[in-house]
């Protein structure tokens, strides 16, 4: 059994069929690409996965939970994370609270210690801030720590979204383009990154990205969609050789 198991799914809109009979099989460690060309249905299978939506058929499971009819705060509480294609970060608050938010998801005090103000709550709070600040650190945005997330460029940006999701001490990382935008500079350093994550919390990573050079950089597994349906699984050298992904995908971009 591995750390993430999606086991024959399904889902629909209507007439229209965007993830079919989908398998997919994560062991803990994985550093596992999903690519695919536009509207493959990859986004579906991330929010399948999240709890977004709910599979027509099919089973889901984190570390031997079956989870397809959770919700997303339940699932993220299991060990889920993820980025977003589009940023979603709270633009409002500074570097530092939209780190800190997403660490308090593993608080430990309840109400009464907040009401109250007690040790055990300052003491925690103590501890997500110095957490924060040593994600920060290693992202290299502990200099911008007090600036509004909306002032950040777009490459930093991307990478806040990263260390917000890495605070929630996920067991699976679920990356949706996290180089869309970058310049070739930035992309190296989101491939050193992502493998150092990967290495440094002892996480299974999911990465979906159009940007090849990282897949194929970083990616021990890749597996390719194509409206809805796996068409090639395998290493990066075998996913490149491949003729249906070259007629598909490759070969397009």
């Amino acid at each position: 059994m591995g750390i993430l198991d999606i086991k024959a799914c399904t889902k629909r809109f209507g007439g229209l069929v965007a993830v079919k009979d989908l398998n997919m099989a994560l062991q803990p460690g994985d550093l596992y690409g999903l690519i695919g060309p536009n509207g493959a249905g990859k986004t579906t299978i991330f929010n399948l996965i999240t709890g977004v939506y709910a599979p027509d058929e099919g089973s889901i499971e984190l570390d031997g939970t079956a989870i397809h009819r959770w919700k997303p705060a339940a699932i993220a509480r299991l060990g889920m994370s993820r980025t977003f294609q589009n940023i979603r970060l709270f633009q409002s608050m500074t570097v530092l609270e939209n780190v800190k938010l997403a660490r308090h998801m593993r608080k430990k005090q309840g109400l009464f210690d907040a009401i109250v103000r007690t040790e055990k709550l300052k003491e925690e709070e103590k501890e997500v801030e110095h957490d924060a600040y040593e994600l920060l650190k290693i992202f290299n945005l502990d200099t911008r720590a007090h600036e509004l997330a909306s002032n950040l460029p777009y490459g930093s940006q991307r990478r806040l979204e990263i260390t917000r999701a890495l605070a929630t001490k996920p067991k699976v990382l679920l990356l949706d383009e996290p180089a869309a935008g970058m310049n070739p500079q930035e992309a190296r350093e989101l491939m050193r990154l992502i493998q150092w994550s990967r290495d440094q919390f002892q996480i299974t990573i999911l990465l979906v990205e159009h940007n090849m050079q990282v897949v194929m950089g970083v990616c021990e597994k890749i597996q390719v969609v194509d409206y809805g349906e796996t068409i090639a699984l395998g290493s990066p050298r075998e996913i490149q050789g491949d003729p249906k992904v070259i007629e598909a995908y490759l070969g397009g971009a």
